[in-house]
């Protein structure tokens, strides 16, 4: 029997009703102390019928935030507040990944501790913005982290798996795309270092495989997804050769058995062909669970499937005007048109007060 966006799928340890994933959206609606709130709670239990939610990207210490009112990690409070989610997730029948999240450079001098300057592989200034006081401004000049400050940076990953775990989550998403910091990393344009972390594809790869390891390590790989985008142009970051850099990535990712890999065609939230890469490469490579993302119809999803170029397909933005998107792709049925200025900050206006089909 031909597989399809509404068959049942086996995720590690997690079965999934149906193939369409949530993807990660920043809404900027955190509380005090980056706390996910009740509020938050009712967002993503008004998706659970999604087969998997992959929740908003997390800061995985203070100095991962890059933007204002993004939750956290790192905190028993924070811990508490996704527990909120968690609970109200699973009791309305979903399953529900965190996606960890270190911006690097994306961000800005009145977001970080003491006011001190972001960090990075190398001081590269990003040609991005980032979010600060209900509005875009630019980001400010980084710091290259120095080599004895790494293992911290894994530490990080490693004790933000462990607190996703406390706070009920099904498993994590490490965040390695869009120009953040692990992205950073991996992208000859960002990462101009000249040790250990820099230079070849094996050195500037060093740091995701070291996450990896350590988040594996803490909750074991069928709770650990990861997210790439290989050729996004979003927030300053590219690549001169990004094919054999990610060739090398996946091989090396499908030795360590993460449960999925979240692949982002294309430029974020733009043209999924442009600039072109070979995606059926990186598939080949890898024998775990395939995520394929950016700008796909219901008809391109099925077609994905169906011809084997993945096991499951994540929606982004219809998710956020369409709670109950599943049933209205399972049905054809008209999507809510999408309230851009209530995307980023407020309350339940553009968030939770979406109408489903039944209403």
């Amino acid at each position: 029997m031909t597989a399809s966006l509404f068959s049942s799928f086996r995720l590690g340890d997690i079965n999934l009703p149906n193939r369409v994933v949530m993807a990660p959206l920043t809404r900027n609606r955190a509380g005090p102390g980056n706390v996910a709130t009740p509020l938050i709670a009712e967002y993503y239990a008004q998706r659970a019928s999604a087969g998997l939610i992959v929740a908003e990207a997390s800061q995985v210490c203070p100095e991962g935030q890059g933007y204002e009112d993004t939750p956290g990690i790192h905190t028993p409070e924070q811990v508490a507040g996704w527990r909120l989610v968690t609970d109200a997730v699973h009791a309305a029948g979903g399953r529900i990944f965190l996606q960890l999240w270190h911006v690097g450079r994306i961000s800005h001098t009145s977001l970080q501790p003491g006011g001190v300057a972001p960090v990075a592989p190398s001081a590269i200034t990003a040609e991005a913005k980032t979010y600060v006081a209900g509005r875009f401004i630019d980001t400010s000049a980084p710091r290259a982290l120095a080599l004895a400050e790494l293992p911290g940076i894994v530490e990080s990953y490693r004790l933000a798996a462990r607190n996703a775990i406390a706070a009920g989550f099904d498993g994590v998403e490490v965040h390695a795309a869009n120009g953040y910091l692990i992205d950073q990393f991996l992208k000859d344009a960002a990462n101009h270092r000249t040790d250990a972390y820099g230079g070849s594809i094996e050195n500037r790869a060093r740091l995701l495989l070291e996450v990896m390891q350590a988040v594996i390590g803490e909750i074991g790989a069928a709770r650990t997804g990861i997210r790439l985008s290989p050729v996004t142009l979003v927030n300053g970051i590219s690549d001169s050769n990004p094919q054999p850099l990610f060739n090398y990535v996946v091989e090396q990712l499908d030795a360590l058995q993460p449960v999925f890999i979240h692949m982002i065609e294309g430029v974020t939230g733009g043209p999924r062909d442009e600039p072109a890469f070979d995606y059926a490469a990186l598939r080949q490579r890898y024998h775990g669970a395939w995520i394929a993302n950016n700008g796909y119809t219901a008809a391109m999803a099925e077609a994905a499937i169906a011809n084997g170029q993945a096991d499951l397909i994540a929606f982004g933005r219809p998710f956020i005007s369409n709670p109950d998107l599943v049933e209205r792709l399972r049905q054809g049925a008209p999507l809510n048109e999408l309230d851009k200025k209530t995307l980023y900050g407020g309350g339940a206006a553009g968030y939770t007060d979406y109408p489903t089909l039944a209403a």
